[in-house]
């Protein structure tokens, strides 16, 4: 597999360790800023702050109709002020910016009526029980305007699993957008696809077949509009958590390549995958024992993998999976 593209990511400014919160403080969150952070490029942002508001600062929440179908309201808390209408003025420019920027993905702060992703609170008007179904109200905007942006909150991003299922998306939202800069070509998708294949079926058989009916056509169609709809469906399929079940298929697969090599080589491999059905490894330690064999035996089609490289070692993410 080629070098790694260098993402660049949006983040909530106070998860880089930026006072930029109501209180005056901010929520440094390690993993964002010791790990990942120098292997990406950071673009901090605090809607928060950028629309106007203060620090410190009353704290604001959302309130009103909560669910897909409602439009709750941007109100501080103390004060009643409403800031519904200049967050969402705000945010449209922003995301435009952001847009921009070619992004690869967006971290962003749990629980803020500004930023969060999922389960935000929602206040009833008259300060009834607060519903556990709303979405941050600049990240609805980021979401809707930029469907294909992988976006994770920092507080799932503690969990290994999701973890690394967004590390590996940014990275192939980075390779895809390194392609179409360089031009997008129907040979240039299959190659890209084909390096893919072992990801796609970790993840998602579904989409994996649907990807592989669509590149098949691919001499039928509007190049641009073929490249759209690969690029949603690439990136959704990825989103679907990868199982154990699905990575054992993918290694055994993957371990067919083998069936020349020496006896004692393939018991290893077999013992390895087998050792990760159960529980007893990490999945890093098959993994290494493919790609080691990929090279000693000039496995080309396996070297091309984005599976055996999906993100940078440094992270060790396949260390916890």
């Amino acid at each position: 597999m080629d070098h790694l593209p260098r993402p660049r990511l949006g983040i909530s400014a106070c998860l880089l360790g930026q006072p930029v919160r109501y209180d005056s403080g901010h929520k440094r969150d390690p993993f964002c800023v010791d790990l990942l952070g120098p292997l990406v490029d950071w673009v901090p942002l605090c809607p928060e702050v950028e629309v106007g508001m203060p620090i410190p600062r009353p704290s604001i929440r959302l309130t009103g109709e909560s669910g897909e179908s409602g439009a709750p309201r941007l109100i501080a808390q103390r004060t009643g002020e409403d800031w519904t209408e200049r967050m969402a003025a705000y945010a449209e420019g922003k995301v435009e910016q952001l847009a921009r920027l070619d992004l690869d993905g967006h971290v962003t702060k749990k629980d803020s009526p500004s930023c969060g992703l999922t389960r935000v609170r929602v206040y009833g008007p008259r300060g009834g029980p607060a519903a556990r179904d709303g979405v941050g109200a600049f990240i609805a905007v980021l979401r809707a305007r930029l469907p294909l942006l992988p976006i994770e909150e920092e507080g799932r991003l503690h969990d290994p699993l999701l973890r690394e299922s967004f590390v590996e998306r940014i990275f192939a939202h980075a390779r895809w957008q390194r392609l179409v800069k360089q031009g997008l070509s129907r040979g240039g998708l299959v190659a890209f696809h084909t390096a893919q294949k072992l990801a796609l079926l970790a993840h998602s058989p579904e989409g994996y077949r649907k990807l592989g009916k669509l590149v098949a056509g691919v001499k039928g169609k509007p190049l641009a509009e073929l490249g759209q709809a690969y690029a949603g469906l690439l990136m959704a399929s990825l989103a679907v958590p990868a199982t154990r079940g699905r990575h054992v298929n993918v290694l055994q697969h993957a371990a067919g390549y083998f069936k020349e090599a020496p006896a004692g080589e393939r018991r290893e491999l077999e013992e390895a995958i087998a050792d990760f059905q159960r529980g007893h490894v990490p999945l890093v330690v098959p993994i290494t024992l493919l790609r080691s064999a990929a090279r000693r035996h000039a496995a080309d089609y396996l070297l091309g993998q984005a599976y055996l490289d999906p993100d940078p070692r440094e992270l060790m993410l396949r260390n916890h999976a």
